[in-house]
């Protein structure tokens, strides 16, 4: 791998790429995506750029990577931005010109699906961002979520430290796109308890690798993950989606890392707080508890068996929830166990 550096940051008024390298849920959603879009202007001064295949769902994969390859290299786009995740953009990074991106490196925002393309990236040597939708957190009903807002501008337009911070109020309850007046009311909120840390007191620092569990498996089987040489000492990122994975498949998918030497050279993981209901699976509040705590308890038990020194930082908001904070992928991270803190370098 060659070395991992930082793009060239957007300045309030530049172009910006709007893409669905997953799914073209803009179509579909055309008022909350416009509302993302108007954001985007208004909140953060950026011109969006919508490619072909942004509204379109089941575009062809090529065409989807054509679009990113387009907008990796037009000169006047100085940032891509991903509208949501899906579940098929492993078949997507295949056909993309890599030469073309390393030429171009630009930061680049998704989660979710979009690990496809963090991952590649990484490989690459170019940085870029977890997190960030046009759709899930631009599109938010109501109001953008402050904390959102906050990282989200600091990770487009500064390159200092940024110290994320534990949401006081959280959720996993979007508003049903389906319904017309679903952007009225803000969604429904719980009270945050702050993060959980199990390990040494210590401070680790390192590059950030890792994304959606779901999709690293995924990666994993295809064989588009680094060498375990190219990751040692990496701070591990992971999150679940919507699918609501069983414990017992969370731990089997890092005892699949673990198996492979991925977990035994990280220092330190950065576990997103665990969503805990979809519209197919409404848990009361007692069950999304019982789900949450399930699967920190698969995490800690396979970090016991293949990284028993590592630091384990739970429930930070970088994943399926909301708010969501803004982690540099393959950027620098600074975890401080002593005093309990979580930098980000953006």
């Amino acid at each position: 791998m060659p070395p991992l550096r930082y793009p060239p940051k957007p300045r309030p008024g530049d172009r910006v790429a709007v893409v669905s390298p997953s799914a073209g849920l803009p179509g579909l959603f055309p008022q909350v995506y416009e509302l993302g879009l108007r954001r985007l202007r208004e909140e953060y001064g950026l011109e969006p750029v919508e490619y072909p295949t942004t509204r379109v769902m089941g575009a062809d994969p090529r065409d989807r990577a054509r679009d990113l390859t387009d907008a990796f290299a037009d000169p006047t786009i100085t940032a891509v931005l991903a509208t949501i995740g899906g579940d098929d953009q492993i078949t997507v990074t295949p056909h993309l010109d890599d030469d073309v991106l390393r030429a171009n490196p630009k930061p680049y925002f998704g989660y979710s699906d979009n690990t496809n393309l963090l991952n590649h990236l990484h490989r690459l040597g170019i940085v870029s961002y977890h997190g960030g939708s046009v759709l899930v957190h631009l599109g938010r009903p109501g109001a953008l979520h402050p904390m959102t807002a906050d990282s989200l501008r600091a990770a487009l337009f500064d390159s200092d430290w940024y110290d994320l911070a534990p949401a006081s109020e959280w959720g996993d309850e979007p508003a049903d796109w389906n319904d017309p007046d679903c952007l009225v009311a803000a969604p429904v909120m719980f009270s945050g308890a702050g993060w959980r840390w199990q390990g040494p007191a210590t401070v680790v620092t390192g590059r950030t690798w890792g994304g959606n569990l779901e999709v690293l498996q995924w990666l994993l089987a295809a064989d588009r993950v680094a060498p375990v040489e190219a990751l040692r000492g990496s701070v591990l990122l992971i999150e679940t989606s919507e699918e609501l994975p069983p414990a017992v498949e969370v731990y089997r998918m890092l005892r699949s890392l673990g198996e492979r030497g991925l977990l035994a050279g990280l220092p330190a993981a950065l576990v997103g707080r665990a969503k805990a209901w979809n519209f197919d699976r409404r848990l009361t509040p007692d069950e999304k508890a019982g789900y949450a705590r399930d699967q920190r308890a698969a995490v800690t038990r396979a970090f016991a068996e293949y990284a028993p020194d590592a630091v384990l930082v739970f429930d930070v908001d970088f994943g399926h929830t909301d708010p969501q904070l803004i982690v540099p992928y393959g950027g620098e991270v600074r975890v401080d166990a002593v005093d309990r803190r979580v930098s980000v370098r953006y």
